[in-house]
């Protein structure tokens, strides 16, 4: 990494625009950046930080602080642009931090957000922007670096303070500063993976010993008093014995409840017997009492069938005479029969009798019908006044009818008029519906003609940003293949260069004794070149030159790529970029006609048409609509036309109807009025006349029912005296009184035949010889026998329960103990695998007694990175102390820290190996220098080999005398044999003498300015 240029504004102290050409000071090698006291020597540096990594250097990057230059003018933004070379590649970086500016309106100040531009410089096409983007920027200067900011500060920007503190700092301290830059963060990450692994192995062997000592419990609760024979383990979750000591434990508990279960089977065999003698001698007893119950029994149910016997007998009675009884019942049905009907015929013939006139209340069945016939002749006489009224009716129905349709003509005429007065305007109104059809029917066809157009154009404009997207993408790749060209390039030129400087070797090899060389001749070969390091051989040098022309073919396939990328983009271009006139109302989409119309603006053009083309269409579509409308209101005129004709023509037909049919209601009035009477009409007079025909018929009907009536029941009082005779009754009455009904007879035939029924079954239970046996014995004593077989049946459950529970917990102790065994089992490889992950990590840790110095993994990664710090700053410490001072790694412990991060100095005058805080002012600074300078290029390496040709010490010169001073000011000058410039930061005067280039930094009332000097010649 080389710088070329930097150029600071409103920047820190400096208030305006100031310019260094890091060229012009690094052509010498060393320069001087000097200036008195807080006028911005630092600030310099800082911008340089700022400029790659957005951000300065430690504790000046504090929130609450202002890169901005409190001398600025307030229309002057802060910025920083820095020029360099890395990685191959010419690039500036201009970077702006957030900062105030004046508000564009109004008064007052508002807050501009950070910038960042980062460009590359082309031989062919200039200086071409890259990125905006802070990430982006960030992480292409990170790369080509190869450094973080710190690291950056620590290693390009040598504070030398930072490293004499190093040097007397404690191991913590100095793992601090070089984990923070050497990054060593994947190691601490590896002990605390190692750890978190031993925690969880920890936590999952503890989980199952808390497991097995679980089942231990419940071992412990199902084997009940044999557990109490032998304890639990006492060993606690992981502890190594624990699973052993169970398993044990629990093979005791089985063997004790093992023994029970062998008492309890012995128990219960004695127990059934018990209980079988006792469910036998039960039995007897039972049998006993029940006989003895049964004959008992047996004499109660007869002495209660002999108080019965009188019962029986009366039934017995009464059901012969109830069956003698019913011979006479059809008689004594038929003499009711007749009674009733008589009944009913007398209550019909006085309710007829209430009906009818005074003078025939009493007449016979002869004159009623007399007087019924007289009626009836004058009914017949009404016919003909009949029709006349219903011709009346209906005379009056159609009056009423000529005088509705008189009515609705009326109203249809002045309709009829109303609508003919309003047809002009609906003419003309369906005539402007048709004609806006047909001009939105031509705006649609023209709105179609721009429509695909501008669709083809969105369609462009949607090409063109996709392959504006992969365009950057392909120049991107091209960008890489180049310069994966150009290394391919440059790498086969450096290895046909070392090979063409070692030809001699290869030459060599294919000498033969006796053979003339083919360069000089001679058939002697008395010293033949020799292969030197590194040496580089045909296959290899061709190897290269293959990959050159893979990386060339791969960078012309990425250029071909863009072109073509880029002629698609540019006729896709084209076709976005044709006319297209706006549709109305929209103003807003003026770009789209002017070829620079973004997606957005054209999608609105195409959604403003497809709107407008929606809507003409739509309006066209009624077209159809409007003539029908158009052609149905014609027909509709002529048709209300000819109604109203027709209506007129109705009107005077009915004028000489109505007087035909008033005429002829007259004449029929007439008529009607003798023959209604006194009643209100005809058919009313008539229905009088009817209704009395219909009394004097009911009347002489209901007379001669009831004489009817009577004669019946006579002749039934005959039959029924004779039927009670012949049955054996003195009369009727009482043979009506013996007269029971058909359940009251079954219910006395039922009970005789149970009392029959109860009387044999107790002749044959008195006839049971082992029930009078049983009766012959003493009481039998079911209960003592109950209570002797429910002590044995209590025996016999309680030895089933024992022997029950004695096998459930053999049961369950043989289930139990078989988890307990797999989970011993199971939890054996995590065993092997928490020691193995404890072992590891207690020996990155530091923790383990096999780690004899007690040295963590990433300090033991540091100690080897302090080692080549060491033996790299040794090489010029031996120089800057003339040989006599020599920096050593020691991974001694000291007191109860840990080992590895010692750092001591072997002074040669003395022999002796001391600790680096007991150096001397001017000796720790240059022992920190050439610890500095070490660093750097073991940081370097570490960064992949990065060249960083500029390099910055800042301060302590001012402690070294005279000859310490030229030997380190000889070592900073060697470091241009590497094609480095050093830039020293110091106030010493002594240093302006010896260094002729430099960079001034002047304090002024305005702000800092700074001013180059070379070989005494100034510039501003």
């Amino acid at each position: 990494m080389r710088l070329h240029r930097l150029t600071l504004t409103a920047f820190g102290p400096f208030g305006t625009t100031q310019e260094v050409d890091f060229d012009a000071l690094s052509s010498a090698g060393l320069f001087l950046l000097h200036g008195p006291t807080g006028a911005g020597k630092t600030s310099v540096l800082d911008a340089v930080c700022f400029g790659l990594y957005g951000a300065v250097p430690g504790a000046r990057q504090s929130p609450g602080t202002s890169l901005r230059s409190d001398h600025a003018p307030a229309d002057l933004p802060t910025e920083v642009r820095l020029e360099l070379t890395v990685g191959g590649r010419r690039l500036e970086v201009t970077r702006r931090p957030a900062q105030p500016r004046p508000r564009k309106r109004g008064g007052g100040f508002t807050t501009e957000k950070a910038q960042s531009l980062l460009r590359e410089y082309g031989a062919e096409k200039g200086w071409q922007a890259l990125s905006r983007s802070h990430q982006e920027i960030g992480e292409e200067i990170g790369r080509l670096i190869g450094m973080s900011r710190d690291q950056f500060c620590q290693v390009v920007l040598l504070p030398q303070g930072d490293f004499a503190r190093f040097l007397r700092a404690d191991a913590e301290a100095r793992g601090k500063l070089l984990g923070r830059l050497f990054d060593t963060r994947r190691f601490a990450a590896v002990e605390d993976h190692l750890a978190e692994l031993r925690r969880r192995a920890e936590a999952q062997v503890r989980t199952g010993d808390e497991h097995i000592l679980a089942l231990a419990q419940r071992i412990a609760q199902a084997a009940g008093p044999a557990a109490r024979e032998s304890p639990l383990p006492e060993d606690r979750p992981g502890e190594p014995g624990l699973a052993e000591g169970v398993l044990q434990w629990a093979a005791v508990a089985r063997g004790g409840a093992g023994e029970r279960l062998d008492v309890a089977r012995c128990a219960l065999s004695a127990a059934e017997a018990r209980n079988n003698a006792a469910r036998h001698a039960l039995d007897a007893e039972r049998e006993l009492a029940r006989l003895q119950q049964r004959y008992a029994e047996t004499r109660r149910r007869a002495a209660g069938l002999e108080e019965r016997r009188l019962e029986r007998d009366r039934c017995h009675e009464q059901l012969a005479r109830a069956r003698k009884a019913d011979l006479v019942a059809p008689a004594l049905e038929l003499r009711e029969e007749a009674e009733r009907a008589h009944r009913a015929a007398s209550a019909a013939r006085e309710r007829s009798r209430t009906e009818l006139p005074p003078e025939l209340a009493d007449a016979g069945v002869e004159q009623l019908a007399g007087a019924e016939r007289t009626l009836r002749s004058d009914l017949g006489a009404l016919e003909a006044a009949r029709r006349a009224e219903r011709r009346s009716r209906q005379i009056d129905a159609e009056r009423a009818g000529i005088e509705r349709q008189s009515r609705a003509d009326d109203e249809l005429i002045q309709e009829a008029a109303h609508w003919l007065a309003g047809w002009d305007g609906i003419h003309r109104e369906l005539r402007e519906r048709i004609e806006s059809a047909q001009e939105a029917a031509t705006r649609a066809e023209q709105l179609a003609g721009r429509l695909d157009p501008a669709r083809r154009r969105l369609d462009a404009a949607r090409r063109r940003d996709a392959l504006l997207v992969r365009e950057g993408t392909a120049g991107d790749s091209l960008t890489a293949a180049r310069e994966h060209a150009l290394a391919a390039h440059e790498t086969w030129l450096g290895l046909r260069e070392r090979r063409l400087r070692d030809i001699a070797a290869e030459l060599a090899a294919g000498l033969a004794d006796g053979v003339a060389c083919t360069v000089c001749g001679s058939a002697d070969h008395p010293e033949p070149a020799r292969p030197g390091d590194g040496h580089v051989d045909r296959a290899t040098e061709e190897a290269a030159l293959a990959a050159h022309r893979r990386a060339e073919q791969s960078r012309a396939e990425a250029e071909r790529e863009l072109g073509v990328l880029r002629e698609r983009l540019a006729a896709a271009r084209a076709e976005a970029s044709g006319d297209l006139a706006e549709p109305e109302g929209q103003g807003a989409v003026q770009a789209a006609g002017r070829g620079t119309a973004s997606v957005a603006e054209l999608e609105a053009v195409v959604t403003a048409l497809t709107r407008e083309h929606a809507e003409a269409h739509r309006l066209a579509a009624g077209m159809h609509g409007a003539r029908e409308a158009l052609a149905a209101a014609e027909r509709e005129h002529l048709g209300r036309l000819d109604a109203r004709q027709q209506a007129e023509r109705r009107a005077a037909a009915r004028t000489s109807q109505r007087e035909a049919l008033e005429r002829e209601q007259a004449a029929l009035e007439a008529e009607l009025v003798t023959a209604r009477g006194a009643s209100g009409s005809v058919a009313a007079h008539a229905d009088l006349l009817e209704r009395r025909v219909s009394l004097l018929a009911d009347a002489a009907d209901a007379l001669r029912a009831e004489q009817s009536a009577a004669q019946r029941r006579k002749e039934a009082d005959g039959t029924l005296a004779d039927a009670a005779f012949r049955a054996g009754f003195d009369t009727p009455q009482a043979a009506a009184s013996a007269l029971v009904d058909g359940t009251a007879q079954r219910e006395l035939q039922h009970r005789i035949d149970a009392w029959q029924a109860e009387a044999a079954a107790v002749a044959d239970r008195l006839a049971e010889e082992d029930a009078r046996a049983a009766a012959a014995h003493p009481p039998a004593t079911p209960d003592a026998a109950q209570a002797a077989y429910d002590a044995s049946g209590r025996l016999l459950r309680d030895s089933a329960a024992t022997l029950a529970a004695a096998q459930e917990r053999c049961t369950e102790l043989g289930r139990l103990s078989r988890q307990t065994a797999d989970e011993v089992r199971r939890m054996g490889p995590l065993r092997q695998e928490h020691e193995r992950v404890a072992r590891l990590a207690g020996l990155t840790a530091g923790t383990s007694a096999d780690n004899e110095r007690k040295m963590r993994l990433e300090a033991y990664v540091l100690a080897a990175r302090l080692e080549q710090v060491a033996a790299a700053a040794t090489a010029r410490l031996q120089r800057m102390s003339s040989g006599r001072y020599t920096l050593v790694h020691s991974d001694a412990r000291s007191g109860g820290r840990r080992a590895g991060l010692g750092l001591h100095v072997v002074d040669s005058w003395t022999g002796r190996e001391r600790d680096t805080a007991t150096l001397s002012g001017g000796e720790t600074f240059f022992a920190s220098l050439a610890l500095a300078l070490g660093l750097a290029d073991v940081v370097t390496d570490e960064a992949g080999g990065v060249r960083l040709d500029t390099l910055f010490i800042d301060e302590g010169f001012g402690s070294l005398d005279e000859q310490t001073l030229d030997e380190v000011l000889d070592v900073l000058d060697s470091l241009r044999e590497r094609d480095r410039s050093v830039g020293i930061v110091s106030h010493v005067a002594d240093l302006r003498r010896r260094i002729p280039a430099q960079l001034e930094v002047v304090k002024e009332r305005h702000g800092s300015a700074v001013r180059h000097r070379a070989a005494g010649m100034l510039s501003g």
